[in-house]
């Protein structure tokens, strides 16, 4: 007979944890748990006695740690405990022989491989770090890559070769996130902070990284299906299918939701451009605002966070680093420019004035007087049919 009060051992499994999306915590047995945040996001806690004291240990989040490697770390570090030892100096003790910043990318390049579906861009992927970061850090402890580390590596590319030097950026960091997240080193992510200490670089803008509009589709699916809260996987999805941006999203409310008319209205002050912008809604547009009322029928706005408050600018960043797909949510505008001129026969003004863009010729904006709403309306649902293509 068991205690009372404990629960059995591995009382979970691998398929539960991937299905688990209510914010809690679950129980494994001996002190394991797995927690769900607010957010969605998923992770291993361990609570047990140490040095007489009763401590809550992380041990990694989902994404990174299986089920089966949460239950090893949490019989290790129970073991450290029992002989009056501290899992946590320990950890810190053994990430000194621990693996090098080349050894850590490589596993996120073997765990990434799956979300690729063109084999040359995952090999670019591991080549740009051979050439241009491993001769100057490939062999470093990972938990000692720092800042200088990284400005090192960068700063003979970052004016030179402009485009690859910001994808190497953008790829050191996903291996030090990945690394933070598997318990090998803590703090900030050095290239948060890397861009202060390297020139301006004038060739051009930098581009938001973007999905190709082939395949904006499995993405929309694959986000259907991802873990994570409800309304920011909805809010994420009406940002796609509006081709709106992430603030106009996360701050819309119901009183500019016109349900008669099927159109969202944003106010100029809400506006990049400072003026009033008129987005005619899909069908699958209505559905998402129909589920989002069911989920928070309270309040005014259409995809509340916490407490009532409008979810975080970084919802949607997250949400694309948990389910790995290397763009960002602001692409999404450059996905459906793209796929409006390729692939359909709309003018380009409709387009335009589907993303709000400022007119820059002053003629053309004087003689324009209309916002093509019916064409835009067409347009619209156009991309909507596209996106939910099987």
């Amino acid at each position: 007979m068991k205690p009372p009060g404990r629960h059995p051992q591995n009382a979970l499994t691998a398929v539960a944890v991937r299905a688990q999306k209510a914010a809690g915590r679950y129980a494994d047995g001996d002190g394991l748990y797995l927690v769900v945040d607010p957010s969605g996001a998923k992770r291993w806690l361990l609570r047990t006695m140490v040095q007489g004291r009763r401590r809550d240990l992380g041990l990694g989040g989902v994404s990174w740690i299986s089920l089966a490697e949460a239950r090893e770390r949490a019989k290790a570090f129970r073991k450290i405990a029992r002989e009056g030892g501290d899992p946590l100096a320990e950890r810190a003790r053994a990430r000194a022989s621990e693996i090098t910043f080349r050894q850590a990318a490589k596993q996120v390049h073997e765990g990434l491989k799956p979300s690729w579906k063109n084999a040359k861009h995952g090999q670019q992927w591991i080549n740009t770090l051979e050439a241009y970061v491993f001769p100057y850090f490939g062999d470093t402890r990972i938990d000692l890559v720092g800042t200088p580390e990284v400005l090192r590596a960068l700063s003979p590319i970052w004016l030179t070769k402009s485009e690859t030097a910001r994808r190497v950026r953008q790829r050191i960091g996903q291996v030090l996130d990945w690394a933070k997240s598997a318990g090998h080193r803590q703090g900030d992510n050095p290239v948060d902070t890397v861009a202060k200490g390297l020139p301006r670089q004038t060739d051009r803008a930098e581009h938001h990284r973007a999905v190709a509009y082939a395949d904006a589709a499995a993405f929309v699916k694959l986000l259907q299906n991802a873990d994570g809260n409800e309304l920011t996987r909805l809010a994420f999805e009406f940002l796609v299918l509006t081709a709106t941006r992430t603030s106009e999203v996360l701050k819309a409310t119901w009183s500019e939701i016109d349900e008669t008319s099927v159109l969202w209205t944003i106010p100029k002050g809400r506006m990049k451009a400072g003026v009033e912008h008129r987005v005619p809604l899909s069908q699958r547009a209505v559905a998402i605002l129909k589920r989002a009322r069911k989920l928070a029928p309270e309040g005014d706005l259409v995809f509340p966070g916490r407490r009532g408050r409008p979810l975080s600018n970084m919802a949607f960043a997250m949400t694309m680093r948990r389910i790995k797909v290397d763009a960002t949510p602001h692409g999404f505008r450059s996905t459906f420019r793209d796929w409006a001129s390729e692939m359909t026969a709309f003018p380009h003004e409709v387009a335009e004035m589907a993303l709000a863009h400022t007119v820059s010729n002053k003629v053309e904006a004087a003689y324009r007087r209309s916002d093509l709403l019916q064409k835009r309306r067409e347009l619209m649902e156009a991309w909507g049919v596209y996106l939910d293509a099987s």
